[in-house]
């Protein structure tokens, strides 16, 4: 993919950080990538273009997007990535008329600006960097909320114990304090200078304290005033360090970490304790039992809404105290949870996952019909269920889509789209995806003969549990339901030779919002295992049995590594809305092709979701 990151640099800020670990991130696998920013030259090996972004000015705006349009025509840029309100906005009118979809991250909440209501400056899709930021979008700045989505900044941690412990000087301990020393932050730093750092070292008589951060000149007065105070008293125990570009280094000699943020994240990757003390709010000592809610919060940067907390000081100076006299490392569970969440890899492809939903929603704006079948038999069966279609109407569904010009492609197909492996000029003008849930033995006997001769591959849902030969789980309901077999391991092999998709369906078909979660986490997990397994190929979907989701068996999905998952009439207008919940139309057994019509057709889809309220 080729990519361009727009972005204000005229000073080194966390929104910087985030954007060149994305640019090397997916520079390494491959992708090409370009940066435009007010700096001439940035710590990556991606290819540089010098625009004073930064600059407001109408003037200079208009000859930013002259230069941005001219850049992403020559280059044939995939997605601008946008990294600051002014880098969205030039970039917003510089892809005016062109199929360039643009996808900003919101680092921070937003000003309400007249050109916010005008124009969606924000682009195609917009990256909230945590929960509350995401609130603030949808409530207030009042974004589309199927545009939103929440993806950390990623961090590259050192491998796992490449932070150790490094004794100082005369055995003391170290409480250093990062963060920019303008603005809000400034002022908190200032209020930690008067209230806190005082007390700390007068009882601690080996403590150090270091600052770490730019802007100090831009300290307030009352915080100048405070720090003179403290160097004075306590002389070469207060470090003041100004700009590094070492803070793994100081985090090796630090016990307690004071900040917010990137900084908060590294620390706790790291193994050290933290106080995230934020612009917005003090969100505390972090430990498991704290973590999610200051998670949300960035760590103390971000308010879901308006304004900002004041902060008890008192409480913040009881907490270094209480950590001061029995130090110790961050919790192990903690330390590998935000690991694992901020990895600098898994944040990459999440945000290449976003890319890929910007440009198909730009090339693919109307709805997709995908629609639901399940058993293709004979003759109608003695069922209460109407999940079945028989082979002669089947025929005239097949029939009605070749002569509307629908062209069946797959979850994989469309993958490959999405990704650049296939160019999307060549995406077909109508698309429609045909599943078919559980394997049933009519599928290899009717459906697959049918859809060949129409020359024609759809996906197949199947269970991770090769000895479930039938439907056990109506049967468990209702022992009067008919038996229904399941397919033989050679008939679902003659599926995959045909070129179909295989997708995930659990191990044995359970309510998955009924089940513990570590129960519903193995039946999803060890259904793609299981089918990658013994059929020898790779399975990017998932099919939740009767439909049975909430958002935390989709995380549960998202988790396994699936890339998209299929819901029973519920989900967004499009598939690019939620692509852990795709709406899938119920195919009946007496269709028509009045009803395939409507089922087929965006319009209805709109007046459905209106009617239903799904």
């Amino acid at each position: 993919m080729r990519i361009l990151h727009v972005l204000s640099a005229n000073f080194f800020a966390g929104s910087v950080a985030y954007a060149l670990a994305l640019a090397e991130a997916h520079r390494r696998e491959g992708h090409q990538v370009w940066l435009a920013s007010d700096a001439a030259s940035l710590p990556t090996a991606a290819t540089v273009v010098q625009l004073p972004i930064s600059q407001r000015k109408y003037k200079q705006r208009w000859r930013n997007i002259q230069a941005l349009r001219q850049l992403v025509r020559t280059h044939e840029i995939d997605v601008v990535h946008a990294h600051s309100r002014a880098a969205s906005w030039v970039s917003y009118f510089a892809l005016r008329g062109l199929k360039v979809p643009l996808v900003s991250t919101v680092h921070g909440r937003q000003h309400l600006h007249t050109s916010t209501s005008l124009f969606d400056v924000y682009g195609d899709k917009v990256i909230a960097i945590c929960e509350n930021l995401a609130v603030h979008l949808r409530e207030e700045v009042k974004m589309e909320a199927t545009k939103i989505v929440v993806v950390p900044n990623g961090i590259g941690f050192l491998p796992e114990g490449g932070v150790g412990a490094v004794p100082v000087k005369g055995g003391s301990s170290r409480v250093t304090f990062i963060g920019r020393f303008n603005g809000p932050k400034g002022e908190r730093a200032a209020s930690l200078f008067e209230h806190v750092f005082p007390a700390l070292l007068r009882e601690f008589p080996h403590l150090r304290v270091a600052l770490i951060g730019g802007e100090l000149d831009h300290l307030p007065a009352i915080g100048k005033t405070a720090l003179a105070a403290l160097q004075t008293e306590f002389g070469e125990r207060v470090e003041v360090v100004g700009f590094s570009d070492d803070v793994l280094g100081w985090l090796q000699k630090t016990d307690l970490v004071i900040g917010a943020g990137r900084v908060a994240i590294e620390a706790l990757g790291a193994g050290r304790a933290v106080l995230a003390l934020g612009e917005a709010c003090y969100a505390g000592y972090l430990s498991e039992e704290t973590y999610v809610a200051a998670a949300a919060s960035n760590f103390g940067d971000i308010l879901a809404q308006q304004g900002s907390e004041p902060v008890d000081w008192a409480l913040v100076l009881r907490e270094a105290q209480e950590f001061l006299r029995q130090p110790h490392r961050v919790a192990p569970a903690l330390q590998q949870r935000v690991r694992t969440y901020y990895d600098l890899a898994t944040v990459a492809a999440r945000v290449l996952t976003v890319y890929e939903s910007a440009r198909m929603k730009k090339a693919v704006p109307d709805f997709m019909p995908v629609l639901m079948y399940h058993k293709i038999p004979d003759v109608p069966p003695a069922t209460k269920h109407q999940i079945f279609v028989t082979k002669d109407n089947f025929a005239k569904h097949l029939a009605y889509f070749k002569e509307h010009d629908f062209t069946p492609i797959t979850f994989r197909d469309y993958h490959e789209f999405a990704s650049g492996q296939r160019k999307l000029s060549e995406f077909p003008r109508k698309p429609i995806v045909l599943t078919f849930d559980d394997g049933y033995t009519d599928n290899y006997t009717n459906l697959l003969p049918l859809m060949q001769q129409f020359g024609y591959r759809g996906v197949l849902y199947l269970l991770g549990d090769f000895e479930v030969r039938y439907n056990q789980w109506d049967l468990a309901v209702d022992p009067t339901e008919p038996r229904a077999d399941i397919m033989s391991e050679a008939q679902k092999r003659a599926f995959v030779a045909a070129g179909w998709e295989i997708g995930a369906h659990t191990l044995a078909h359970p309510h998955l919002t009924a089940l513990p979660p570590a129960v519903a986490e193995n039946e999803i997990a060890q259904s793609k295992a299981a089918l990658e397994s013994r059929l020898g190929i790779e399975v990017l979907s998932f099919a939740y049995p009767y439909g049975d989701l909430n958002a935390d068996t989709k995380a549960l999905v998202q988790q396994a590594g699936f890339r998209f998952a299929v819901s029973t009439d519920t989900g967004g207008l499009h598939l690019e809305d939620d692509r852990m919940q795709v709406f899938r139309v119920n195919m009946f057994p007496h269709e028509t092709a009045s009803s395939l019509f409507k089922k087929t057709a965006s319009w209805y889809r709109k007046y459905y979701r209106w009617k239903r309220k799904k």
